[in-house]
């Protein structure tokens, strides 16, 4: 059977990520969580001091980033592929609500996104692939045979969210979470290179009401007719 492409694009916490995960193992296809690259670059910045809460040395950045490697790699105890940057796995480091507040403005950058966007599509040169993210389907893969987007209230998503760094022992405030979500919703769907928009082909969910279960059945339903 021929392989396709699975573009999943949405806001924040909106568990793109999860069902992701889920259909490419279903299907036997590549997974790559287009975020994790973002969040490495954001991870990069601030442990080189061009990013702050007050500042942010944009130009120093660009410079830099020939000095950036990413790679997934394979986890078979885990299930995915964990993120490295320049050798160094960084999945938990990545996954911090102080990464989460410097993320959109990382992913501004123009030169950042052309950077990421090259690898992102050498990835799915083979097709056979299953990826989550802001532009997937409308930059990245706009010939994707699938395309969600997924969506759900900022409320929604921050409780979501919330919970999840709690679990990891990270000590935050729902209200903390709830404005970080919010200020990358403005910023994501606002910046001038590739903001998040639905593609005009794109199925969209809102999974606010939506068990996991009913999400990925949904989105097996739209992969199943793609391919008759």
């Amino acid at each position: 059977m021929e392989k396709i492409i699975i573009a999943i694009d949405g806001f924040s916490s909106t568990g793109k990520s999860t069902i992701a995960k889920e259909v490419a193992q279903k299907m036997g296809y590549v997974y790559v969580d287009t975020g994790a690259m973002y969040r490495a670059v954001a991870l990069f910045a601030m442990e080189n001091g061009y990013i702050n809460s007050e500042s942010f040395d944009i130009q120093t950045l660009i410079n830099a980033l020939p000095n950036i490697d990413l790679k997934f790699q394979y986890n078979p105890q885990l299930g995915f592929a964990e993120m490295f940057l320049n050798a160094e796995n960084v999945e938990n480091k990545i996954r911090t609500l102080e990464v989460s507040q410097f993320v959109s403005r990382i992913a501004e950058i123009s030169e950042v996104r052309a950077k990421l966007v090259e690898q992102q599509q050498k990835m799915g040169q083979e097709r056979g692939i299953v990826m989550d993210g802001r532009d997937i389907g409308t930059v990245v893969f706009p010939d994707a045979e699938v395309k969600i987007f997924m969506n759900s209230s900022a409320e929604t998503r921050a409780q979501r969210r919330y919970e999840e760094l709690m679990q990891k022992g990270q000590q935050v405030s729902y209200d903390d979470v709830l404005k970080n979500v919010q200020e990358r919703d403005y910023i994501d769907s606002h910046r001038e290179d590739s903001p998040l928009i639905i593609a005009k082909d794109a199925f969209e969910i809102d999974n606010s009401k939506l068990s996991k279960k009913e999400q990925f059945e949904k989105v097996m339903e739209l992969v199943r007719k793609s391919m008759e």
